[in-house]
């Protein structure tokens, strides 16, 4: 495997995307059974929910719990991994709220300059 000097890249891929974290946002605290993520997050599909979540356990940032019940229940939560990273969601979280209107006008401004 390649090393980036920085290890961005290596961040960004495990934690990126669209809904990575958010899924991560709201599992942090409990467990979360499939369904219930995806009333969390309406607008995600069911193929998108279970890709992320899939590349996630592969990344050991969740663990999938299958109980032996009848019917079967399964539970996706966060591991010791996951854990050391939620002080950096938080702060990306932090970040997005204090600069969401600065990015909004400046998307603005650069769309209606490309239309013209």
């Amino acid at each position: 495997m390649k090393q980036d000097p920085c290890q961005i890249s290596l961040t960004l891929d495990i934690i990126g995307g669209k809904w990575k974290g958010s899924i991560l946002w709201w599992i942090k605290d409990e467990p979360k059974r499939f369904n219930e993520l995806k009333r969390l997050l309406p607008d995600i599909t069911q193929r998108t929910l279970t890709k992320q979540l899939r590349e996630m356990m592969r990344d050991g940032l969740v663990i999938r719990t299958q109980y032996a019940e009848i019917p079967p229940r399964v539970e996706y939560s966060i591991t010791e991994l996951c854990k050391s990273l939620l002080p950096l969601l938080s702060d990306i979280s932090s970040w997005g709220k204090e600069h969401q209107e600065t990015i909004e006008t400046a998307r603005k401004r650069y769309d209606q300059d490309a239309e013209t």
